[in-house]
């Protein structure tokens, strides 16, 4: 190779490496392909080629954007986070991609967690695993609420993918409703699972998760739940003060009351917890 080549070569990796570590500090905007059209999703990447490990995260009932346009707070911070680690991290939106806000307050739900999450889920799977910057064998699960909730559905024995390609390989759960797979006489968990909540949650209480995890246990099912002491829903948000909300459709008093807020012990505790069960992918 002559020296200009070597020289073209070298600025082009350069390049390449500038470019990558750029979009490390933020996000892309994708669109997933799906049965009915496409989902939009956010990318987070790491700096590098790769390929890397790969993350499909599922937000809440609050969606992924606010109001102003923004990416919420708590999904910008997770991305970020878990791309630094060195994961490309893709967080399809089920509820913008359908034209449908806050899902928080509506009883009569059109994406469902059982189903149409599910299937974004696994359509987001296969988007990852068709780059080349990603580990086909690598990918996780990770959720924050309904989007948990969407887990616990995604990762039972009966749900595997039909897709011909590597499962999931693990998945964390945050504070997930657990009533419905609690309930479930087949209920049996293919992949290990981390629950993570707190005790005095009264959105999604942790008392079925509990009988969930234990249940999965004594089957020999890696299921494991860890409770915080006096943490609310959403303890894990960078910067949520703890405040009462009245416009949820399910709350454990049927009232539609329910506290919310950031706990940051819970919260570093479990910034720790997710990196060290992620590792064990790699």
């Amino acid at each position: 190779m002559s020296s200009l080549l070597r020289l073209l070569a070298a600025f082009a990796s350069l390049a390449l490496l500038l470019s990558s570590a750029a979009s490390a500090g933020g996000y892309e905007r994708v669109r997933i392909p799906i049965d009915e059209g496409q989902l939009d999703g956010v990318l987070y990447r790491p700096a590098g080629p790769g390929p890397f490990p790969a993350i499909v995260a599922l937000h809440g009932c609050g969606g992924l954007w606010r109001d102003n346009g923004t990416l919420s707070v708590r999904h910008s911070d997770w991305g970020a986070r878990l791309a630094e680690a060195g994961y490309v991290v893709l967080m399809p939106d089920s509820y913008g991609s359908r034209k449908l806000g806050s899902q928080c307050g509506v009883k009569e739900l059109t994406v469902r967690a059982g189903r149409e999450r599910v299937a974004d889920a696994m359509a987001a799977k296969r988007w990852l695993q068709m780059r080349a910057d990603v580990r086909k064998d690598a990918v996780s699960l990770l959720g924050w609420s309904g989007g948990g909730s969407t887990i616990l559905t995604a990762i039972r024995t009966d749900r595997r993918p039909a897709d011909m390609l590597p499962d999931f390989t693990r998945a964390i759960a945050f504070y997930p409703g657990c009533r419905t797979q609690s309930e479930s006489d087949s209920f049996r968990a293919r992949l290990p699972v981390l629950i993570l909540m707190g005790d005095a949650d009264d959105w999604t209480p942790p008392a079925p998760c509990d009988f969930l995890a234990r249940s999965a246990r004594l089957r020999g099912e890696s299921v494991e739940l860890v409770l915080y002491p006096g943490a609310l829903h959403d303890f894990d948000h960078p910067r949520l003060d703890v405040k009462e909300r009245t416009d949820i459709a399910y709350s454990a008093s049927g009232t539609g009351k329910v506290m919310v807020g950031t706990n940051p012990a819970a919260r570093d505790d479990a910034i720790q917890r997710v990196k060290s069960f992620l590792l064990k992918t790699r």
